[in-house]
């Protein structure tokens, strides 16, 4: 019997497993399952463990995602979490609030955060329950993007293009965190690592910028984490940078519903594989008729030859979309996602149901 585990090895080696993977990235929906707000829900590692393994057995997707929120990471800063009761934690107020507070910021210690520590918890748990069988991604935020969430994006992009010599002591700092975050989790039961880097997509920084300041800090990053990696650009879009950030040594690139798979698909050349790129928010109001539609788009676009992983387009799917079409998105899967995909050549198959 194929294993989800396997499944997923066999695309990221750029061949065609039984059938495409399929991450259902959900985080919060756990909270739902369990009766629980979302702050409660994230309060405790023995809640999200219970959520995620219920998720799995729902939707029948191809891995667990014990990602809480991005916000802890700024937690383990000094910073604090914002909630709301239907969307995802956010953080509050800078930590950094003024640019010279870089000059002696120093990088926490894992051990030290207990929002971290449930999350380590939750991984081990959840590698307990399902051994070699199924991936479980950790997730970091890239040194390069966590300046957003510490200071501001305004405040940040304002550092990162005229005051070199801070950006590079807060991505030392940030670089130093990270990799031991990373390599705890793995250390925990973590499969492999989603590298969140929105600030490297060409939506936030032209390429140019890209190569000077986010492609040399992934590289010197993503070679001290001591397990497979995939970078996540957070909706932002890919299209002329694919084959730079394959040569960052990642293994899986997550792109925007903006684009076109098929194009993207082409861009990689085999050198890396693709995660997407399924529209979250318009996801919220897709009847389950428009949710197959979607998938058997998409899986035309970029399923061939392996090397693809159906997914959403941010890493996290949103609170609204409701249980039918994340049921009716795995049931697709089932019944366009099969290899060989002989309709996409010609032999279409039956109509999707009405």
């Amino acid at each position: 019997m194929t294993t989800s585990l396997d499944r997923v090895v066999t695309t990221l080696g750029h061949r065609e497993p039984d059938r495409v993977p399929v991450f259902l990235l959900t985080t919060m929906h756990g909270a739902k399952t369990l009766g629980l707000s979302i702050r409660d829900y994230f309060a405790r590692a023995e809640h999200v463990t219970e959520g995620q393994l219920r998720l799995l057995a729902r939707y029948r997707g191809d891995c667990l995602y014990p990602f809480f929120h991005a916000s802890l990471e700024v937690e383990a800063f000094g910073g604090e979490t914002m909630f709301i009761d239907d969307g995802p934690p956010n953080a509050g107020e800078p930590v950094v609030r003024d640019p010279s507070a870089i000059d002696t910021l120093e990088p926490p210690r894992v051990a030290d955060c207990p929002g971290l520590a449930r999350v380590l918890t939750t991984i081990a748990a959840l590698k307990a329950r399902v051994g070699d069988t199924v991936p479980i991604v950790g997730v970091v935020i890239s040194p390069f993007s966590l300046p957003v969430m510490q200071m501001g994006f305004e405040a940040y992009l304002d550092l990162l293009y005229n005051d070199p010599d801070r950006v590079a002591r807060l991505m030392a700092v940030n670089h130093a965190f990270c990799v031991e975050w990373a390599n705890a989790q793995l250390t925990a039961g973590a499969t492999g690592i989603c590298y969140f880097d929105p600030v490297s997509s060409i939506t936030c920084v032209p390429r140019a910028r890209y190569l000077e300041t986010g492609q040399p800090v992934a590289k010197r990053t993503l070679a001290r984490i001591a397990g497979p990696t995939a970078t996540h650009l957070a909706s932002g879009r890919a299209a002329g940078i694919v084959g730079d950030l394959a040569d960052t040594g990642t293994a899986v690139i997550g792109v925007s519903c903006h684009e076109d798979p098929a194009a993207l698909k082409a861009e990689a050349a085999g050198r890396v594989a693709l995660l997407g790129n399924l529209n979250g928010v318009a996801m919220r109001t897709w009847s389950p008729t428009e949710a197959e539609a979607e998938v058997k788009r998409v899986i035309a676009a970029a399923g061939s030859g392996g090397g693809f992983i159906l997914s959403d387009t941010h890493g996290e799917i949103p609170w609204q979309v409701p249980d039918e079409v994340l049921l009716a998105i795995r049931d697709a899967v089932d019944r366009w996602g099969c290899y060989p995909l002989d309709w996409v050549d010609g032999d279409r198959g039956p109509e999707p149901a009405s």
